[in-house]
């Protein structure tokens, strides 16, 4: 498609007549639509991004912040659908991709309704449990996880979905640049990988340097790039900004996926995708299939046995990888239950209720395709272990009194026993219903 020279002039001019956001306006000169009355908010669109640069601003120099605006209203039906906003996330990245898709117009074939958030987290592997801890000279550290591990999470959410997904590295960052103005010249929202440590808003020592995320680039704002980063505000970024976290991590170096099409998936292929899904999440759980990418010496730290494993570490007072001595130094014990509790209350690799109720939507929804229907029924277990996961949650106090760490971990074995011996009992159910739907399709 032939562009103008001074498409970038020509959209910023448009947004200003019209009040749409800068993709959109792209996207409609690049095939001649007409302009509607949008006026009205031309201000709110085109302030947004600099509402946010203010109030942080405000924020690192002790200032009074900016009482915020109104985010720009939905357009309408006919047009490009805006990029929702973030809200009530309860796994990052099947949120961001929930945004992704139903900005490109992808719908779930059994409902016509956007693929939701749980059923993009079940799709990418749902729930897991992983705990180990490492000594090091000046902290020990703690590792939870909740969401399924190790599998490639969002590659499996990618091609489980059914969607049409273009998906590009490079080691050129120039070429990096092309293909991301390429999906957002399509009027599409563009996912990359970034090093966090890498992003400007974020200080320096703030986050370990590996930790990377991916991001959604969801359109321009004058010189920047805006940035969904699940923040619940666009964060505005410069190109050149943007470049040096891409390139940082040499793994991930200029990874980008977006969504070129709103074809949404054939409903046989998305139903035999959730129930594949859903086979391999229950079989790592029960230990019943291999754990690739886990080290065998880790492999007791894993699903359910994972669970038993932690409940030893917790209740052990006297051995030296018993919880008690690994954390009978005071700042290692803060530091350790803060960790703890983070990875609980997170939506990267955990979450609220350790996932588990949102394990439990994923389910319900199963009643949509066709012969996946008694799935559903293991939901309500799922809903009850989220419960009981949250009530583990409410334990870990960073600021106990050292002396009565042993009781605490008395207390959160008790508990996590307690959960350990419900997610077998729900995983051994959910298998014996998984054997019947395949022995049922092998007699078809």
């Amino acid at each position: 498609m032939a562009q103008p020279a001074n498409l970038k002039k020509l959209a910023r001019e448009r947004m200003a007549r019209t009040g749409e956001s800068y993709t959109t306006a792209r996207k409609n000169i690049l095939t001649d639509k007409p302009e509607g009355p949008r006026a009205a908010r031309a201000a709110a669109a085109r302030n947004y991004a600099q509402e946010a640069k203010d109030a942080r601003y405000a924020e690192k120099h002790g200032k009074p912040k900016p009482k915020p605006k109104p985010a720009p209203a939905p357009s309408p039906a006919e047009e490009l659908p805006e990029y929702p906003a973030p809200t009530e996330v309860v796994q990052y990245d099947a949120g961001l991709w929930h945004r992704v898709l139903t900005q490109a117009g992808v719908s779930n074939p059994a409902t016509g309704e956007p693929l939701s958030e749980a059923l993009l987290a079940g799709l990418a592997g749902g729930i897991g449990f992983m705990a180990f801890t490492f000594e090091y000279e000046q902290a020990t550290t703690v590792t939870l996880v909740t969401r399924a591990h190790p599998e490639p999470y969002t590659q499996n959410l990618l091609r489980r979905c059914g969607a049409k997904v273009t998906e590009r590295t490079t080691g050129s960052s120039d070429s990096a640049t092309e293909y991301l103005d390429a999906g957002l010249d399509a009027g599409r929202a563009v996912v990359v990988r970034v090093a966090v440590s890498a992003l400007p808003w974020i200080e320096a020592g703030e986050v370990d340097e590996a930790d990377i995320i991916d991001v959604a680039i969801v359109g321009e704002h004058e010189d920047d790039l805006l940035i969904d980063d699940g923040s619940g505000a666009l964060m505005p970024i410069s190109p050149n900004d943007l470049a040096v976290a891409r390139a940082k991590r040499k793994k991930e170096k200029n990874w980008q996926a977006w969504i070129p099409s709103s074809r949404s998936p054939n409903l046989d292929t998305l139903s035999a995708n959730v129930l594949e899904a859903v086979t391999e999440t229950n079989g790592r759980l029960l230990g019943t299939l291999e754990l690739k990418g886990i080290p065998e010496h880790f492999a007791n730290r894993v699903g359910i046995a994972g669970m038993h494993t932690w409940v030893e570490s917790l209740r052990d007072t006297n051995g030296k990888k018993g919880w008690t001595q690994i954390f009978a130094d005071p700042q290692r014990l803060e530091t350790g239950l803060a960790q703890l509790h983070g990875f609980m209350t997170d939506t990267r690799f955990g979450g609220l209720g350790g996932l588990r109720g949102l394990y439990a939507d994923f389910l319900d929804e199963c009643e949509q395709f066709p012969g996946l229907e008694p799935l559903a029924e293991h939901a309500a277990d799922y809903a009850q272990l989220a419960a009981d996961w949250i009530d583990l949650s409410e334990m870990v106090d960073p600021e106990i009194d050292p002396e009565t760490r042993s009781e605490l971990f008395a207390r959160m074995a008790d508990q996590m026993e307690k959960i350990a011996a419900a997610e077998e009992r729900a995983a051994t159910a959910l298998a014996s219903t998984l054997s019947r739907l395949k022995a049922s399709k092998t007699e078809r």
